[in-house]
């Protein structure tokens, strides 16, 4: 079993806080992007709204989130103990499952055969929009 990622807010709390983090770096992406892409004053003001910095924030927390990948029998050993709602993606017949314990309250996983980095980056924007887009949002 391998660990992907460091981000794994317990609480509520913690997620609004830690997203707010984010913040600075999202906005410093996007307007170092905007630079590279050589943005004149007009064309980034025009471009780059609240909702791309936005964008940019939720890919970023998203990319930070603490995943674990390992075989089914992993998973499956580490789910056991566990009191957890869980939302699986996937076929039961694959090898390797990718997954995210949100909250300590869901688990948010994803089947893969080989190609462990696509899961990783798929279940990450699952998890998000699963779990967390609705607590940052309020």
């Amino acid at each position: 079993m391998e660990t992907h990622g460091f981000l794994a807010p317990e609480s509520e709390t913690e997620v609004r806080q830690r997203y707010e983090a984010v913040g600075p770096a999202a906005q410093t992406v996007v307007k170092e992007t905007a630079r590279a892409m050589a943005f004149d004053a007009d064309e980034y003001g025009e471009r780059v709204t609240g909702e791309v910095v936005e964008t940019a924030r939720d890919a970023l927390f998203a990319s930070l989130l603490e995943v674990r990948t390992g075989t089914r029998e992993q998973y499956e050993e580490w789910l056991a103990d566990r009191d957890r709602e869980v939302s699986e993606e996937g076929s039961e017949n694959v090898g390797h499952v990718a997954w995210h314990d949100a909250l300590g309250e869901t688990v948010v996983a994803a089947t893969y055969e080989n190609e462990r980095r696509a899961a990783v980056a798929t279940l990450r924007r699952q998890a998000f929009g699963r779990v967390y887009r609705d607590l940052v949002a309020q």
